[in-house]
C-alpha cells in the first residue's frame, strides 16, 4: 500500500445471492483513496455505488478481494474491531439523516462522542465548533421535526465530522434537498475537506453533487469504467 494511501481496493468482487443464482454488484475493484479527496462514486442505479461505499465503511464484507482503510483489511476485523474502525476513524452521512428523534440537535451531534473517552467539557466544545460549522447554533435545543430538510441534513454532517474522522462516506447526501440547500451543503463540505483534510467519499448520481467532486470514479454494471481528476 502506498503511504499517501488511506484506503486500498484491490480486485474487489462482491456478489449477492438471488434465487437459486447469484448477482454480481461489483466485479474486480481496484482503486486507492489519498488522504484529503473530494472523491465520488457515480454511476446509475444498481451499478454497485452504495455497495461500495459499505464495504469501505466496514458495514458489509467482499466475497472476494480486499478492501484496506486505515491500514486495516475490512473482510479481517471481526465485529467489534469494525466498530472500532467505524468509532474511531470513519463518518457517515446518509439521504435519510438518520436523526434520532426525541433528542436535541445537540444531543444527536454528542451521540457519536458518548462512544470515545472524551470529559463532559472536550465533547461539550466539539459539539459546538461541529454546530458552528455547518451554522447550526441557533438550533441547539430543536428537535428534528422543528427543523427543515436543509437543517436536518446539516445536523447530520455535524454528527458525521463531530470527532473529526479521517474519512466521510457520505451517500446520496443531497437526494432530499433542493437545489439551494444542496450548494450551501457541498460548499460546507468542500470548506471542511480543505481545513481538515478530512477524505470525503460521495456515492451519487446528482449532478449538483458531481459539480464539485475533485475526483469522478464511474461504475457501470459493478466495474470501473472511467476514474478521472477533475482540475477547475
Amino acid at each position: 500500500m502506498e503511504q499517501s494511501s488511506i484506503i486500498t481496493i484491490k480486485e474487489l468482487i462482491k456478489r449477492f445471492p438471488v434465487g437459486k443464482g447469484e448477482f454480481t454488484a461489483l466485479n474486480g475493484i481496484n482503486l486507492a483513496f489519498n488522504t484529503g479527496e473530494f472523491a465520488g462514486i457515480v454511476g446509475p442505479s444498481g451499478s454497485g455505488k452504495t455497495t461500495l461505499l459499505n464495504i469501505i465503511g466496514s458495514l458489509d464484507t467482499a466475497t472476494e478481494g480486499k478492501a484496506v482503510v486505515m491500514g486495516q483489511s475490512t473482510g479481517d476485523l471481526t465485529t467489534k474491531s469494525a466498530a472500532k474502525l467505524r468509532r474511531m476513524h470513519l463518518g457517515f452521512i446518509f439521504q435519510t439523516y438518520n436523526l434520532l428523534p426525541v433528542y436535541t440537535v445537540y444531543e444527536n451531534v454528542e451521540f457519536p462522542l458518548l462512544l470515545l473517552k472524551l470529559s463532559d467539557s472536550e465533547r461539550r466544545k466539539a459539539v459546538n465548533d461541529a454546530l458552528e460549522w455547518v451554522g447550526l447554533t441557533d438550533k441547539i435545543k430543536s428537535r428534528p421535526a422543528q427543523l427543515s430538510g436543509g437543517e436536518c441534513q446539516r445536523v447530520a454532517i455535524a454528527r458525521a465530522m463531530v470527532k473529526k474522522p479521517e474519512i466521510v462516506l457520505a451517500d446520496e447526501p443531497t437526494a432530499n434537498l433542493d437545489a439551494a440547500n444542496s450548494h450551501n451543503i457541498l460548499k460546507m463540505m468542500l470548506k471542511l475537506n480543505e481545513e481538515l483534510k478530512t477524505t470525503f467519499i460521495f456515492a451519487t448520481h446528482d449532478d449538483k453533487v458531481i459539480k464539485y467532486l475533485k475526483r469522478k470514479i464511474t461504475l457501470e454494471d459493478g466495474k470501473v469504467v472511467k476514474d478521472e481528476f477533475i482540475t477547475k
